[in-house]
């Protein structure tokens, strides 16, 4: 992002107005930055049924159109820093990939992430008392042509394998989804969801909408599903593509149901 783009200190960027976001950003002081780069989006409908095992009772799951999704997304992560400490060489840029589905309450569209892979074994630690994270071996890179080269196995100890290989690219210009369109509700979530100790949590996020592309990709290796025991279905998946966004994060709270 240009210095234009950069984040203040509190709240939402107040160079930009917050009507991309289905509620406002939160007031008070974030506690973490992040870039995310050379996002894919991938995406599969399914029967909710065939996810309501893999997620806690306590979270309802959204529907598109009476389906679930469920989204498969690699990207590097860029310029990981808590805001009260200066940076940790080891923890700063790695690649990342998650595996999730989407949850709704009071109002406000979040997701529920049933793992997270990363490179960094000191960002896997902090980060696994609060989300399903597993250390990975992963590589990141982007071709002349574009392409970019993602590459992840599951290498956490006592943990179930997963990998993932692929190469994707964006074939259109970008374009900002629509309100209420399915791309929206895919990508326009601002909070993620977690149950801990039978309490859900909502951590808060804030960013400028996603510069989403149309895009193309060959998945040669995907097994991120199979420790779920959650079976995708054989049509290609949705796909997007975004350059990327700067992120910031708010510390988990407890939902209280209106």
């Amino acid at each position: 992002m240009n210095d234009g783009e950069r984040l203040d200190d509190r709240g939402s960027d107040r160079s930009q107005a917050a009507s991309h976001r289905p509620y406002a950003p939160p007031a008070g002081p974030f506690v973490m930055r992040q870039s995310w780069r050379h996002v894919l989006f991938a995406h599969w409908a399914v029967p909710v049924d065939s996810l309501r095992h893999a997620v806690p009772h306590e979270l309802p799951i959204d529907r598109f159109d009476g389906l679930a999704w469920v989204g498969i997304v690699p990207f590097d992560a860029r310029g990981t820093r808590l805001r009260w400490m200066p940076p940790i060489p080891t923890t700063v840029d790695f690649p990342e990939l998650n595996v999730r589905t989407y949850v709704t309450i009071d109002g406000r569209p979040g997701v529920y992430f049933f793992s997270l892979d990363a490179r960094s074994r000191m960002a896997v630690a902090g980060a696994r008392l609060l989300l399903p994270y597993f250390h990975a071996r992963m590589s990141v890179s982007v071709d002349s042509d574009g392409w970019v080269r993602f590459s992840s196995a599951r290498t956490h100890r006592h943990a179930p394998p997963a990998a993932f290989q692929a190469r994707y690219r964006p074939t259109g210009p970008v374009a900002y989804a629509p309100r209420g369109s399915l791309d929206s509700w895919l990508t326009d979530r601002y909070c993620l969801y977690t149950v801990r100790g039978g309490r859900v949590l909502r951590l808060e996020i804030d960013h400028r909408p996603w510069p989403l592309q149309s895009a193309e990709a060959e998945l040669r290796v995907n097994t991120m599903t199979d420790p779920l025991g959650v079976a995708l279905p054989d049509a290609a998946p949705l796909l997007h593509f975004a350059r990327g966004v700067d992120a910031r994060f708010w510390p988990p709270a407890p939902v209280r149901r209106v």
